[in-house]
């Protein structure tokens, strides 16, 4: 087993808390806080998301939002792409330095984290600027110069998201989601929703709906950079810490990689069937994408919180509290998203069919992925303590893996298969990643995932969810009286077994962590 503990802000190995309860009560309530507030900003996202592709679509049509969204989408993929992995690293290395020096290392971490994304960010803008040939290439509907006047539009707005990005990762480093949440999951979303509406009413333009979706990144960009200083203000450090330029990029180049790879696992499977399949199988395999989407927002969430308080608390050298800290929102994670995919997995016809005549049709596809994702789930943050804990690369050949594991099976399964083979294909990723991180975690880093509460749980979910939903699906088939009944009946099960063993479960910890602040915490 790899050893983690670095040293402490001495010199010395910082001895860690009794039994982790210092620190890791402190990381336990920062998470369960954390977690709720990015539960609620995922659903708001998802809210506003909808919203705004309702009246963009309707505004436009379907060819003027397809053009929107597409170079939304390569907007996303680029901006995500340039930060160069530096968001992560300031998460890990920001809330190492305020364990080991209270911060007085961060403003050196930012001046060689931002310089180098903004340069990349101004670069890969000049190269859209100056390319008019790639616009028709992606947007080929449109008229040449319309085109190109668009992507030039999403080009001047790359490097302030970017940044705006990279300065958020350095808040998330304080030990807060909050500016992270309220930015990016609350206030853009919802900025961009205000601002669509009246020009879909008055003034529908593909050119005009885009800046509305744009133009709030600079409002984020000074939010972002507000918190950061505020922050900053708070823990002011101490002492004079060393230059960390070397092992910051050695960590971040790595991130930069597989992020790419990340982003590109979310996307090829849609691109694979419109090459090889139909365009009406890439709009079913969207749907799915969002169904199992929607079953991880807890995932999501516990990820935004948990990050900063497992680095920190290696940092610290209380190894035990951080180990401590993923057993339990592991646990957390699974208790209550298990059910959800179990729910998909019984009455996929009946799910999908709330997004028209003709989704139902990949209904295998979403069991697939339904079963892949319990796999997802059950691991919790595998990927998350490999990258606090230092392994970028690691996590750099864990996606590639998966990658190329999704892209080969993908290439020979969508032509004979179509929405089914690419879920398939996306379904053994999902299993390659997230059991191999396990195991790297487990095996090289000492983090259990399963436990007495873990194994508490797995017997839960199944009795309580998967027993009641699986024999109305035998009794009345894959319809909305079936999934009706058996949700009521599993929900009833399920919170009064959660309620009867909350505390070997950890949920007692959880809101009573919510009721309690611990005297440590970040703002």
């Amino acid at each position: 087993m790899t050893a983690i503990g670095p040293a402490g802000a001495g010199g010395r190995p910082a001895p860690p808390a009794p039994g982790g309860t210092a620190a890791g009560g402190r990381g336990v309530g920062t998470t369960a806080r954390g977690s709720l507030f990015g539960l609620a900003g995922s659903a708001a996202n998802a809210l506003f998301g909808f919203v705004l592709v309702a009246v963009i679509t309707h505004g436009l049509g379907a060819r003027g939002a397809g053009a929107v969204f597409t170079g939304v989408a390569a907007f996303t993929i680029l901006s995500n792409a340039l930060k160069l992995g530096a968001d992560t690293a300031l998460v890990r290395f920001v809330s190492r330095d305020l364990e080991l020096s209270g911060g007085a290392g961060v403003p050196g971490l930012l001046r060689i984290s931002v310089l180098p994304t903004l340069l990349a960010s101004a670069a890969g803008a000049a190269v859209l600027l100056c390319s008019p040939g790639l616009a028709g290439l992606l947007l080929p509907e449109l008229d040449p110069g319309q085109a190109a006047a668009l992507i030039r539009l999403f080009a001047v707005f790359l490097p302030v998201t970017t940044v705006a990005l990279v300065l958020l990762g350095a808040t998330r480093g304080y030990g807060s989601v909050v500016p992270f949440v309220g930015v990016e999951q609350i206030g853009k979303p919802a900025v961009r929703v205000l601002l669509a509406v009246p020009l879909a009413l008055f003034a529908p333009s593909v050119a005009g709906l885009s800046a509305a979706w744009l133009a709030p990144g600079v409002l984020g960009a000074v939010a972002a950079f507000v918190s950061l200083r505020r922050s900053r203000r708070a823990h002011p450090g101490t002492g004079q810490p060393p230059p960390q330029t070397r092992e910051f990029w050695a960590f971040a180049g790595p991130r930069a990689v597989s992020s790419v790879f990340d982003i590109a696992a979310a996307w090829i499977g849609v691109i694979l069937l419109s090459v090889l399949g139909t365009g009406t199988d890439a709009g079913i395999y969207t749907a799915i994408g969002r169904l199992v989407t929607a079953g991880s927002l807890l995932q999501l969430a516990i990820r935004l919180a948990v990050a900063p308080q497992i680095s920190r608390l290696l940092a610290g050298g209380d190894t035990h509290g951080a180990r401590h800290l993923h057993g339990l929102s592991t646990r957390w994670i699974a208790l209550f998203s298990w059910p959800v995919f179990l729910v998909l997995a019984a009455f996929p016809r009946t799910v999908l069919s709330l997004f028209g005549p003709g989704f139902d049709e990949g209904a295998a596809g979403l069991v697939v992925l339904a079963a892949a994702c319990l796999v997802n789930v059950g691991v919790g943050n595998a990927q998350t303590v490999i990258l606090m804990a230092g392994r970028s690369v690691w996590n750099l050949v864990v996606a590639g893996t998966a990658f190329a594991v999704q892209l080969g099976s993908g290439v020979w399964l969508v032509p004979r298969y179509g929405v089914l083979g690419a879920a398939v294909s996306w379904g053994l990723a999902v299993v390659v990643d997230n059991g191999a991180s396990a195991l790297l975690a487990r095996y090289r880093l000492g983090f259990r995932t399963v436990d007495r509460g873990y194994r508490y749980a797995a017997v839960l979910g199944t009795v309580t969810v998967a027993l009641p939903v699986f024999a109305l699906r035998t009794l009345f088939g894959d319809s909305v009286p079936g999934a009706l009944l058996g949700i009521v009946l599993a929900i009833g099960a399920f919170g009064a077994a959660v309620w009867r063993y909350r505390l070997p479960l950890g949920v007692g910890e959880f809101f009573g962590a919510l009721r309690k602040r611990g005297s440590g915490n970040s703002p």
